[in-house]
């Protein structure tokens, strides 16, 4: 444990921060997860396509995730989407 007081604040952000980030990315998989159990040929399924796009961008917006893995997480659902609608 830290005896300086700008790191044990540093810490308690830290923390805060991570538990942010854990949300987010779990919502990314949530989404993720959605589009990938859809149909592929129904409103619902776009609708949840271009949902789970908005969260990777906004993610990345954030920097939670990386731009590069952002586009990489992007290009392969939408290759998947694809697949299934096929």
């Amino acid at each position: 444990m830290a005896n300086i007081k700008s790191q044990i604040k540093r810490n308690r952000q830290s923390e805060k921060q991570r538990q942010r980030n854990r949300t987010v990315r779990s919502e990314l998989r949530t989404r993720t997860k959605a589009v990938l159990e859809s149909d592929g040929s129904s409103e619902e399924a776009s609708a949840a396509l271009s949902e789970a796009m908005k969260r990777i961008d906004n993610a990345a917006a954030k920097r939670i995730i990386h731009p590069n893995n952002a586009a990489r997480k992007k290009s392969r659902l939408q290759k998947r989407f694809n697949e299934l609608t096929k």
